[in-house]
């Protein structure tokens, strides 16, 4: 069922907001007629406000003076209410300083991600459920027009020659747009947001992990395992990935290489590398491998990549094996046995001809533990999977064991899975290299008949 609005957390009705802007057409008419008018009164002090990032609600107050002082020396013959200059208001607010009509879901700390499928038809992520929202853009053009403003400031380019973009927003949500020709129905945006830091208490919480298995994981990262954090698109691999590293000892230098920045390390002496796209004439790209690469150059304990897509692998493979113990990285797969055919096929593509026997005896001894999460038909995202790479298996192949499983025992009358992550019975074979840095796991934890 879809909500009837969006709580943006001061009481106001964002798309009753819009809802009447761009269904009514006297409103509609009335807008047009008073952006036209402000922007052709419009100065340099006007632009240098738009501008103005600093102080947003001092921008707002300001700008809102210019708008009210415009629709009362330029009264519309067209009758309007109260109501309805009221949402005109908000609605010239909302596209002057922000990204128009799906400001007010940037701004709802509840949404997770909006996805504009066309200028009409918009959706949005919240507490892990899709809801369609009732928001729509004015026309095509508008939707462009948020797109430019988006990706200009950062440099990027879309047109027809160029019709696809990532980019990212000022608190660091990931943007990606397509247009025509590319995008046959329309110009389309997804944004996931740059939401809070979740601590491992607040994990705990929220039923993504129990306290005896992320316990485990606390140790395992102080073990210096390297760890593999698998999953699919927005199942909460940065999330654990951010909580994981939280774990890491202070007194060890980080290097964190990233796609897009999302990392939150709240540890000091960490070296935070982004991946560069090419500019408009197609140069100055600087790729993940390359950053990995220069990585190793900057003496690091430890290395985080965001994201594995490609021939990067290969080199963090090589930092796990050359001395850089306790390294994490994530990458999409639907299963531990998924994650070893993907990274085999993510070396091949790093230009190096090895064979495959190289690859596989290198996956084995570079990972020690994956970490599979999941977003569960509740909705809910859960560490549902925890697997020791073991070594190669008779075959040749990379064999990998399951040490604990999630367990599914139910839903409650709210239609949550009442379930947990249970032992499988194999104790894993790295405990002794924990041993070795101190950190102490009893056995006991994983029998079938441990009780969390």
């Amino acid at each position: 069922m879809m909500p009837s609005n969006i709580n943006t957390g001061n009481g106001s009705n964002p798309q009753a907001t819009y809802l009447e802007c761009m269904k009514n057409e006297n409103v509609l008419k009335a807008f047009e007629n008073v952006r036209r008018e402000i922007y052709a009164q419009a100065d340099a002090s006007f632009y240098t406000l738009l501008q103005s990032g600093k102080d947003k609600n001092a921008a707002k107050q300001q700008l809102k003076k210019v708008i009210v002082d415009v629709m009362s020396k330029e009264p519309s013959a067209i009758p309007l209410n109260r109501a309805q200059k009221d949402a005109i208001v908000n609605a010239l607010l909302e596209d002057m300083l922000g990204y128009g009509p799906i400001q007010p879901l940037l701004d709802d700390p509840e949404v997770s991600e909006v996805m504009v499928v066309r200028k009409d038809l918009i959706y949005y992520e919240k507490n892990g459920i899709i809801y369609k929202s009732d928001i729509t853009f004015r026309d095509e053009e508008h939707v462009r027009t948020i797109i430019q403003k988006i990706v200009s400031p950062l440099g990027r380019r879309i047109d027809e020659s160029t019709p696809l973009v990532d980019a990212r927003l000022p608190d660091g949500s990931r943007v990606n747009a397509v247009i025509p020709p590319v995008a046959i129905d329309g110009a389309c945006i997804t944004i996931r947001k740059f939401g809070k830091k979740f601590t491992a208490e607040e994990l705990v919480k929220s039923g993504s992990i129990d306290e005896v298995s992320l316990e485990l994981l606390k140790k395992f990262v102080q073990g210096r395992l390297n760890i593999l954090i698998i999953g699919g698109t927005g199942s909460g691999k940065t999330t654990l990935l951010n909580v994981l590293s939280s774990f890491i000892p202070p007194t060890e230098r980080i290097v964190t290489i990233e796609d897009s920045a999302e990392l939150q390390l709240q540890q000091e002496h960490v070296v935070r590398l982004e991946a560069r796209p090419p500019n408009i004439e197609g140069k100055g790209e600087i790729t993940i491998q390359t950053l990995v690469k220069n990585a190793l150059r900057m003496r690091p304990d430890r290395i985080i990549v965001g994201e594995c897509r490609g021939g990067e692998a290969l080199d963090m493979l090589q930092a796990m094996n050359t001395g850089h113990e306790g390294s994490i990285t994530t990458l999409h797969a639907n299963s531990p046995r998924d994650a070893i055919s993907r990274l085999t096929v993510m070396v091949l593509m790093s230009g190096q001809e090895l064979p495959h026997k190289a690859i596989k005896e290198q996956i084995a001894a570079a990972v020690d533990l994956i970490v599979q999460v999941a977003r569960m038909r509740d909705g809910k995202r859960r560490v549902i999977k925890m697997s020791e790479v073991v070594g190669l298996n008779t075959e040749g192949d990379v064999e990998v064991v399951d040490i604990m499983d999630f367990k599914i025992h139910g839903t409650d009358e709210n239609g949550k899975i009442i379930g947990r992550l249970e032992p499988t019975g194999y104790i894993p074979s790295f405990l002794e290299k924990l041993a070795w840095y101190g950190i102490e796991v009893p056995v006991e934890v994983f029998q079938k008949k441990y009780k969390k």
